[in-house]
């Protein structure tokens, strides 16, 4: 599996692949219960982790691909807090593994759903499963 096939589809927890595209939508298959489902694009939205990104002080943005491999450095020193941790905890992290992130533009909501993410990811061994080419 490639880390661009990952996608994120806003009111659906989890995260999903997508198997074929419809007339008024798309299949998707949940990456944990491999169960497939029709979302209609009038109720949801649909985002590739690959093309998202976390702000940072530069002005440019640090690719999720990228954060995601400074977590699984960090994994044994410096696990991930769960994601209702509180806000303080979520920050202190994110600064620890991104430093430079942009502190005005990444706000509590992002940085839980980062964390969410990373995981799914990881209790579903989604990390092992990605293709080393990319």
């Amino acid at each position: 599996m490639k880390f661009s096939e990952i996608i994120a589809v806003s009111g659906l927890p989890g995260l999903f692949t997508v198997v074929t595209e419809r007339k008024g939508g798309i299949i998707v298959e949940d990456l944990s219960s491999k169960k497939r489902r029709f979302a209609p694009a009038r109720k949801h939205q649909f985002a590739p982790l690959e093309s998202m990104a976390v702000y940072t002080e530069d002005g440019d943005a640090e690719p999720l691909r990228k954060v995601f491999d400074r977590m699984q450095e960090q994994h044994e020193d410096n696990p991930a807090p769960a994601p209702n941790e509180s806000r303080e905890r979520l920050f202190d992290y994110l600064e620890d593994v991104l430093p430079t992130y942009d502190k005005d533009r990444v706000h509590a909501s992002d940085v839980k759903r980062l964390l969410k993410w990373y995981h799914f990811m990881l209790d579903n061994n989604l990390f092992a499963d990605l293709s080393e080419e990319e």
